[in-house]
């Protein structure tokens, strides 16, 4: 059986009943969501909370919720009013006795987890599930203070739950297989998706997440760029929702810093998660983002919003020649035949398309990154004006891209390559000679770390795929994108990376590796 298909069989169990009890325990954002979703599915939900009144407060702004989905047409007032019927709050652990699944979304303590999950043990049935919503406490260190750990599996909802589709499905050391195809069966029957994951540090989202941080830090700590800047090359070139530096603003410094830290951590130090020294002092000075009005960006009344940084208007070159059949040469070709720009395409006959080059224009020689540095790359060739530009998630459609220039490179050559791109309808924002750019880097090192997770059996590529496409709205599986780019490439791109650096923190995957001596797409 293939990496793409060993957790995508069959589920051997079908999910709860709609007739089951399910209880929640926690009536934070987390636990009100996920009754919320539970009620929707035809389930009697009992919310308990150890605060007074929590429970309460929670189910009346759930069915104050559903009245809005009502009023929007998102289902039906009577659908409305039977979910909100369904809902209850519970007093005491006593009252949830009945409940076949019991979800706690409490504080992330594991003290506090097995504390709860030991004493429910004497008051529900032996048939009664455990789903823990904990979002990076090892599921098997949960379960080790149960009598019955094998009852435990994590079922781990993205804030906000009634939105966010994925849920991991996590299996510690004793989870019986039984109890998380239930869970898995029950979470699609509640309209989510579901992926199966082992109980490893991060589990897949938080741990394959990290390079999206961590590399943008290492880009700006080596004064690649400014924050600003590196954002807009990751929306508008990239294409994600939202650049690293504002997301790690909204999710909070505190928060974020402390993921990065537990995973390092429980990985023994592995160099790939190591934390941010930029990040630290953040968090050292309380600054913590949005929450508290600076981070990164300041937040206060009155702050202006730094601009990304783009390079002068320069002139179109008169002299563009193309090379290769290359994705991003065929982009630019289209790119500038749409805008009317003259352009000649090299018949190959020279050899000189051989290198990798995608263009030619005023002395300069544009590649797509490999991971090395322009300069680098320069000196491997013999050419002098080698200018990269980033890798995209579509050349044709971008609207940014990231350049560098090798040191050497005469300026002349470098503003002839920013005018092409300019001619060619890009907003071009030139970096330091930084290896792999951002683009590129930042996806190299998602797809490698996803990769290691399949590799070490914490779930599937398909998986691995799906949970950052709907846990962190990715806008294509790091997967997926590798296989588009080519696997000998995203290998280049990371063995450049690590002959650059020096470090173990760019090693490739074993996945990857086989995958590529074998010719072969992760997905195939």
């Amino acid at each position: 059986m293939s990496v793409t298909d060993t957790q995508h069989t069959p589920p051997r169990a079908t999910a709860l009943d709609a007739s089951a009890v399910v209880a929640v325990v926690g009536a934070g954002a987390m636990g009100a969501g996920i009754a919320q979703i539970a009620a929707v599915a035809g389930h009697a939900v009992t919310l308990l909370d150890s605060r007074a009144g929590a429970a309460a407060a929670a189910i009346d702004g759930i069915r104050a919720q559903y009245r809005k989905l009502a009023d929007k047409g998102r289902m039906t007032a009577e659908a409305a009013e039977a979910a909100g019927r369904r809902l209850s709050a519970a007093a005491g652990l006593a009252e949830l006795a009945g409940a076949a699944l019991v979800v706690e979304a409490i504080v992330e303590n594991l003290e506090a987890k097995q504390a709860l999950y030991r004493e429910l043990e004497g008051i529900v049935s032996d048939g009664c599930i455990f789903g823990t919503n904990t979002s990076s406490i090892s599921v098997t260190a949960i379960g080790a203070a149960l009598k019955r750990p094998e009852r435990l599996a994590g079922l781990h909802f993205f804030n906000p739950a009634p939105l966010m589709a994925l849920v991991e499905v996590v299996s510690g050391l004793a989870t019986d297989r039984t109890v998380a195809d239930t869970l898995f069966a029950t979470a699609a029957a509640w309209g989510k998706t579901p992926v199966h994951a082992r109980s490893t540090p991060g589990f897949i989202v938080n741990r394959v997440a990290r390079p999206y941080y961590a590399e943008a830090l290492r880009v700006l700590n080596e004064g690649g760029a400014d924050c600003a800047t590196l954002d807009a090359l990751m929306r508008d070139c990239g294409g994600f929702r939202m650049g690293p530096f504002e997301l790690m603003d909204m999710i909070g410094h505190d928060v974020n810093f402390a993921v990065t830290r537990s995973v390092w951590n429980a990985f023994y130090n592995d160099p790939r998660f190591t934390p941010s020294l930029i990040q630290q002092e953040l968090v050292d000075a309380g600054f913590y983002g949005r929450k508290n009005g600076r981070g990164f960006f300041d937040y206060r009344d009155g702050a202006v919003r730094p601009a990304p940084r783009e390079a002068v208007a320069q002139a179109t070159p008169t002299d563009i020649v193309l090379h290769g059949q290359s994705a991003a040469a065929h982009a630019l070709a289209d790119r500038l035949f749409e805008r009317g720009i003259a352009c000649t395409w090299s018949d190959g006959k020279d050899g000189q398309g051989d290198d990798g080059r995608i263009a030619e224009a005023g002395g300069a020689v544009l590649f797509v990154t490999d991971g090395r540095s322009a300069t680098q790359r320069a000196a491997d060739l013999g050419i002098a004006n080698v200018v990269l530009i980033d890798a995209a998630l579509d050349h044709a459609s971008a609207t940014r891209i990231a350049v560098g220039a090798a040191i050497n490179a005469w300026a002349p050559a470098i503003g002839a390559a920013i005018g092409l791109l300019q001619a060619a309808g890009f907003a071009v924002s030139r970096l330091n000679d930084i290896p792999g750019l951002m683009v590129m880097r930042t996806i190299a090192m998602l797809a490698n770390e996803a990769a290691d997770a399949v590799n070490q059996g914490v779930c599937d590529a398909r998986g691995a795929d799906a949970a950052m496409r709907l846990g962190v709205n990715y806008p294509r599986g790091p997967l997926e994108w590798a296989d588009r780019i080519g696997l000998p490439a995203v290998r280049d791109v990371l063995a450049n990376l690590a002959r650059f650096y020096g470090e173990d923190r760019y090693r490739v995957s074993p996945l990857i590796q086989q995958h590529v001596f074998a010719g072969k797409n992760i997905h195939d």
